[in-house]
This record gives C-alpha cells, sequence and structure tokens, in this order.
C-alpha cells in the first residue's frame, strides 16, 4: 500500500515524496492504527488522512469545529479531483439531501462535519447504515482545552464511533498543532483511543524567529512611545511579511494608518 500511497500523493497533490512525519504517520494508518498527530501548521496533516481515505474502502469522517476549514478542504479536494463533501448548517435541505445520496451511492471519500451534527438523530441513523473506514479529529485539542465549557460535542466523539459501529473497533485519528502533555493525555483519554501511534513534530521552524523586546514605556493603548518603535521596524523591513498582533481592534485600526 505504500507504493499506492506515493501514487495517489503524485498524482492529485504533485508531490514525489511525504514530508517524515507524514511518511511514518501514514505508514502506522495502512498498518491499522490509531494514530495522534501533534503537527506544526502547515506540516500537511490533512494529506496524512486524505492519502489512506482514497486507499481504504468506505467513508472518512472528518470532525471539524469551523464551517469556513471545512469549505476550504472540500473546496481544494474537488479541485483536485477527489470527492468531498461537509455538512454543516449552510446547507438548504435540497443540498443535504443530495449530499446523504451521494455517501449512500458511495461516491464520497471524505466527508467533514462539525461535533454538533453527532447530536443530530437522523444523521446518526443514516451513517450507522455506512461503510466507515476511519473517524478523523481535527484540532484535536479541543477535547481537553475547551471541550467542557466550548464545544461540548467534542466529549461524544468516542460515544458517536461506538454508536455507529456497534463496538467493533474503528480507526480513530486525532491531529492538532496544539498539545502540551496534559492535552495529549486528555485527547487520548476522552476519545479512547487504544494504543495510537504518536508523532509530535520538531517544533523548531528555520523560518520563525522571536525575539522578546523590553516594553517599559509603552503605553498599552498604543500611544507616541509606540508608534515610533513601529514604524522604525516597519521601515528596516520594508518588502517583508509579518504579523503584529493588537489587543483590541481600536489598536488595529491605530496600526493600520500609520
Amino acid at each position: 500500500m505504500k507504493v499506492e500511497a506515493l501514487k495517489i500523493l503524485k498524482e492529485y497533490y504533485g508531490y514525489d515524496n511525504f514530508r517524515e512525519g507524514q511518511e511514518k504517520i501514514i505508514d502506522a494508518i495502512l498498518q491499522k492504527r490509531n494514530v495522534l498527530g501533534i503537527m506544526t501548521t502547515g506540516a500537511g496533516k490533512s494529506i496524512c488522512y486524505q492519502v489512506p481515505a482514497l486507499i481504504f474502502n468506505g467513508l472518512t469522517i472528518v470532525i471539524s469545529p469551523l464551517i469556513s476549514l471545512m469549505k476550504d478542504q472540500v473546496d481544494s479536494l474537488k479541485l483536485i479531483g477527489i470527492e468531498a463533501s461537509y455538512i454543516n448548517s449552510t446547507l438548504s435541505s435540497d443540498e443535504y439531501n443530495k449530499i446523504l445520496f451521494r455517501i449512500k451511492k458511495g461516491q464520497t471519500k471524505l466527508l467533514y462535519i462539525s461535533p454538533e451534527r453527532l447530536e443530530n438523530r437522523a444523521f446518526l441513523n443514516f451513517i450507522k447504515t455506512i461503510k466507515i473506514s476511519m473517524v478523523v479529529v481535527d484540532e484535536a485539542h479541543c477535547v481537553s482545552q475547551w471541550g467542557e465549557n466550548f464545544r461540548k460535542s467534542y466529549l461524544r466523539i468516542a460515544d458517536f464511533i461506538r454508536y455507529i459501529t456497534d463496538g467493533v473497533k474503528i480507526q480513530t485519528l486525532a491531529f492538532t498543532a496544539t498539545a502540551t502533555p496534559k492535552i495529549k493525555v486528555d485527547i487520548i483519554d476522552k476519545l479512547k483511543i487504544e494504543n495510537p501511534f504518536i508523532f509530535v513534530d520538531n517544533f523548531n521552524r528555520d523560518n520563525i524567529y522571536f525575539k522578546v523586546i523590553d516594553n517599559t514605556g509603552f503605553d498599552k493603548n498604543l500611544d507616541i512611545d509606540s508608534k515610533p518603535f513601529i514604524i522604525d521596524y516597519l521601515r528596516k523591513h520594508k518588502g517583508k511579511s509579518g504579523i503584529i498582533y493588537c489587543s483590541t481592534r481600536k489598536n488595529v485600526d491605530d496600526i493600520y494608518i500609520i
């Protein structure tokens, strides 16, 4: 299956080889292991489950917290010729039913849903009739970090997996770019991931440099002391890209007009 994975990578994504982390994770997935992947933003987490999804029979369900992320992923997949769909609150009844029809016919390989969809009884009863190859939990840190008070539906994922499979073991993959040792344990525990292959990426990035500058004398409301500093910094780095974080929208507006 490794040869098939490389063929898919080249055919759909245009790459000759996987990155080191991607290769290790995909090898584990192809061996039918559960996986917890902790990878930096931009490390290519999506390919880690999208390629195996095209190899395995059945539907891969991807649980994602944001509608915009789902749409971006599905649009990108369709653009390269991979059948994918998302189900969320933006769909009309007609669009929703058409997606279910395609899933029933085996015409969809990846389905992106929000964790709240797991509370929809009609959807649960439908998806229980479909052959599922994998369940992928994206932004899995939500299980620990915000699960108790922000996205309670994340805490129902393990029950969802058990319900749709009648207790039969199914591959569970969890991915995040944010995981302290405590969050790592929480993800495995709350998703009930048995004997996972755990991959932690190297978070040292050659293209990112951090420096702390003493802000003594700088007013938090961006007064006369901080503006000259920002102007001088931008002048010295003209033509380069970067991000300036602000605490309020007013600060953003003030910096924008500099």
